[in-house]
């Protein structure tokens, strides 16, 4: 699965205009223009990179902006502005960030996220999604496949639009 494919998913679960997109993303820290945005919301080949239209850095950018949208900027103790993580430090975490963003993102639950992917026809145990979820460094860790962040996205989309 591809970078772009998780925009344009989100895109259609959130059912997100390209206004919206472009806010988010201005939200994250990166403008993007008309003709960005075009490429990003078009399909990519197989052959290309995963990373080809949008890089790891955007599309975590992308989702540091949903999380803003949705949730407001994060804030310490003190009041301060804290700034977003980028955690996508190789491509192997690309998947677990992304589930991680996204069920901050929509205030979603363990339950909420395996209720999720039963609407989209996979069974996730609360072990093995424990393990998705935990920081890379930790024993118990698991890296998410492509299959966790397509049916996630699947079953927003069949809750969401039905």
């Amino acid at each position: 699965m591809n970078n772009n494919d998780v925009i344009i998913r989100l895109r259609y679960a959130l059912s997100l205009t390209n206004q919206q997109i472009e806010a988010i993303f201005k939200l994250g820290g990166v403008t993007i223009k008309d003709s960005d945005l075009d490429r990003i919301l078009t399909r990519q080949d197989k052959d290309l990179p995963y990373d080809h239209s949008l890089s790891n850095h955007d599309l975590e950018a992308f989702l540091n902006g949903l999380l803003i949208d949705r949730r407001g900027q994060r804030k310490d103790k003190d009041g301060h502005i804290v700034p977003p993580t980028f955690d996508i430090k190789t491509p192997k975490l690309v998947n677990n960030v992304t589930i991680k963003k996204i069920k901050i993102a929509m205030a979603y639950t363990s339950d909420d996220i395996q209720e999720l992917m039963k609407l989209a026809g996979d069974n996730i145990s609360n072990g093995e999604l424990s393990a998705i979820l935990r920081r890379p460094d930790h024993r118990n860790y698991r890296e998410a496949g492509d299959r966790y962040v397509r049916k996630l996205l699947a079953g927003m989309s069949k809750k969401y639009r039905g």
